[in-house]
């Protein structure tokens, strides 16, 4: 249809009544979350909370764990905390990744890629050019 604006997921947000809502539980269990740092809306310039369907699906994993599982508050958190960390060591490692590959497609045009016995480490080895004789 034209003039329909496509629909981002991750760029919605919802006031607290709505998320609350939306993830099954009470806007006060919601602020209490927020305050404990198990989730953190977005803010409106009026202080506002606004959550986006991403907080929405943490909210309902954090009903899940705490019913289902029964994991206290103090469990959740360090739950989230780490899941976080391992995300962000998994961008690090593409990141990473990505860049040996770069460095090996170097290497490929001029040089070698030698690994060194007893670590990860990955060295790019290039030929000496011989010398001109003058």
């Amino acid at each position: 249809m034209a003039g329909q604006q496509n629909f981002d997921a991750d760029s919605a947000t919802f006031m607290i009544s709505v998320a609350a809502e939306l993830a099954g539980m009470h806007a006060q269990t919601l602020r209490t979350y927020d305050r404990l740092g198990l989730v953190t809306p977005q803010r409106t310039s009026g202080g506002g909370r606004r959550y986006s369907s991403r907080d929405v699906e943490l909210l309902r994993e954090i009903q899940r764990l705490s019913q289902e599982e029964g994991v206290n508050l103090a469990g959740i958190k360090r739950i989230i905390d780490l899941s976080n960390q391992v995300e962000a060591l998994q961008h690090r490692v593409r990141e990473l990744t990505d860049e040996v590959q770069t460095q090996a497609a170097r290497a490929r045009r001029g040089g070698e890629l030698v690994p060194v016995p007893r670590t990860n480490a990955l060295v790019v080895w290039q030929p000496r050019r011989k010398r001109s004789a003058d």
